[in-house]
């Protein structure tokens, strides 16, 4: 039984081994069913769905770029930098008409004529920004008949012959001299004219208009007249009576905006001696509205006033025997101002660009009264005030009685109108000399002293001409230079948001200068001041615009980090 199994075993393991060496039949693949086939061809619903897609896509793309797009308005750079290639490379020429008379001569008037155009020739200084074209027309009356010079000015003077003689110039009353000149030029023409005649006191005058006069003794007052005539047209006239020339680059204290602000201070060093208050009102009626109304188209003033008490001045003074008095001197002027007592900056009507003026009045403390300023020649000054340029100026008051020995405390009084007045004379003095003109009547030139009148409201009508000319210079190269800068600056940062008020004050600002331009070109300076103080003040509304401001300092890696977040 025992071999039986084991032949059984070894069988069956061998049925196993052959088994495992048998190879592995691939399994069947899945019979094709063509129940499950599509039998027709795709339809018009997936090319719906497909367009659907891409439509939406690109719809969704549009508003993408509409969402990150920068709006920019148009601005015009071709006009733009017309106006600084104009400006640059032609001179801004203003036209000036000069007209001589000569009263009681008997000289040729061509002759005159030349002599005279020489000497301007010699007396005028090239400007690199603005320059004058000058016309000289000369008449020669000799008391029976009038030789003119040939001139091809349209605005040569209609003088009648005889409508003058010497004997008006005798009288000593030089203002109505001045009155008795308007209606024999023409009344209000743009020209200025100069009158020579013969006479015993020589003596040479400017009046409050476009007019002057000279009387020259015998010998040789040809001569004398020609440079005389020369001198005034020239140094007075187009000048101003200014060495430096007559058009300069920073010559004015008025804001960007072309606006100034006038702030009258009233300062009590200390209360407890006295306190004084004034009648600003009438101050500001009677002197001050006349001649911001003269300075209309060089600026636009306005007026503040303020009393402040407790203001000591931050400077020392001492006693002197001698005077009587307590003094200062100039070396102590930058020290005066007390910037850290006395608050004047309060002004709520200045902008940011807007000049502010400061005049101050200082009442000085019992302690220091009376308090006087020494000059530097040892004098004492005669206004008993100073200027600091570009700031202001400051009067020292001295009240009547203040040496008496009466420390108790007083009501408050009221400054005496005649001293208010006086006082006010100076500030308009001191104003004139912050406008770059001198604060007496008197020039000194090489030919001699001229006396120049003065006017009621603080400025002649030739020295409103030449601050004119000089406010239209230097505000047309000043838009120019800033609409310039603001064309480089949008085109160098083209992810800059442009707003429409920005193109419109472009706009406006181009339209403005060229105004200015062609008034500057036919003589009428006062429109052309005006129009050329909007051109700029547009010009610089529009750089220092909000919008442009935040962006001039926002990168383009600041702009891809937000959106590719």
């Amino acid at each position: 039984m025992a071999e039986i199994s084991e032949a059984h075993d070894s069988d069956s393991s061998k049925s196993t081994d052959n088994a495992s060496e048998a190879p592995t039949q691939p399994e069947s693949e899945p019979e094709f069913n063509p129940k499950l086939m599509r039998k027709t061809k795709p339809g018009l619903k997936r090319l719906f769905l497909t367009f659907s897609v891409l439509f939406s896509f690109l719809l969704g793309l549009q508003f993408l770029w509409k969402s990150v797009e920068i709006y920019r308005s148009p601005l015009p750079f071709r006009e733009i930098d017309s106006l600084s290639t104009q400006l640059g490379s032609d001179h801004l020429i203003f036209p000036l008409h000069f007209h001589a008379l000569f009263v009681g001569f008997d000289s040729d008037p061509d002759r005159l004529r030349l002599s005279i155009l020489s000497e301007i020739t010699k007396l005028t200084s090239q400007n690199p920004k603005c320059s004058h074209n000058y016309t000289l027309s000369v008449t020669v009356d000799s008391g029976s008949h009038c030789l003119h010079s040939p001139t091809t000015s349209p605005h040569s003077c209609s003088y009648q012959c005889g409508s003058i003689t010497a004997i008006d110039f005798d009288q000593n009353d030089d203002v109505a001299i001045d009155e008795r000149l308007v209606p024999v030029f023409g009344g209000k023409t743009n020209e200025y004219s100069v009158v020579v005649v013969k006479g015993e006191s020589e003596r040479a005058v400017v009046g409050k208009n476009r007019r002057a006069w000279v009387v020259v003794g015998s010998g040789r007052e040809v001569e004398i007249a020609v440079v005389k005539v020369a001198e005034v047209l020239v140094k007075v006239f187009v000048n101003g009576g200014r060495e430096e020339g007559s058009i300069r680059n920073e010559f004015m204290p008025v804001g960007a905006d072309g606006r100034i602000v006038l702030s009258f201070n009233l300062l009590n060093a200390d209360p407890r001696d006295w306190v004084y208050d004034w009648d600003f009102r009438k101050i500001d009626n009677n002197l001050l509205a006349p001649m911001i109304e003269a300075l209309g188209p060089v600026a636009n003033i306005s007026v503040e006033s303020q009393v402040l008490y407790h203001t000591p001045k931050a400077s020392f003074s001492y006693w002197d025997q001698q005077l009587q008095s307590y003094v200062f001197s100039t070396k102590d002027l930058p020290f005066f101002v007390n910037s850290n007592e006395w608050h004047l900056d309060t002004s709520i009507a200045a902008g940011g660009r807007s000049k502010i003026l400061q005049f101050v009045v200082y009442v000085p403390s019992a302690k220091e009264c009376p308090l006087l300023l020494q000059l530097p020649n040892g004098e004492i000054s005669n206004t008993n005030g100073f200027i600091s340029p570009m700031w202001g100026g400051v009067i020292v008051w001295n009240p009547q009685g203040c040496l008496k020995d009466d420390n108790k405390p007083t009501a408050r009084r009221t400054i005496p109108m005649q001293d208010l007045e006086n006082m006010f004379e100076v500030f308009t003095g001191q104003f004139r000399q912050l406008f770059g003109f001198k604060s007496v009547n008197i020039y000194a030139g090489a030919s001699g002293v001229w006396n120049l009148l003065p006017s009621e409201r603080g400025f002649t009508e030739w020295e409103l001409d030449v601050l004119s000319r000089q406010h239209t210079c230097f505000n047309l190269h000043s838009c120019a230079s800033t609409l310039g800068s603001l064309s480089r600056l949008v085109q160098s940062l083209p992810r800059m948001i442009i707003m429409d008020e920005i193109g419109k004050q472009v706009k406006f600002s181009l339209e403005a200068a060229k105004l200015a331009q062609s008034n500057a070109s036919n003589g009428v300076y006062e429109s052309s001041a005006a129009s050329s103080r909007q051109a700029r003040s547009l010009a610089e509304d529009a750089f220092f615009h909000p919008s442009i401001m935040s962006v001039s300092y926002y990168s383009f890696e600041h702009c891809f980090a937000v959106y590719s977040l």
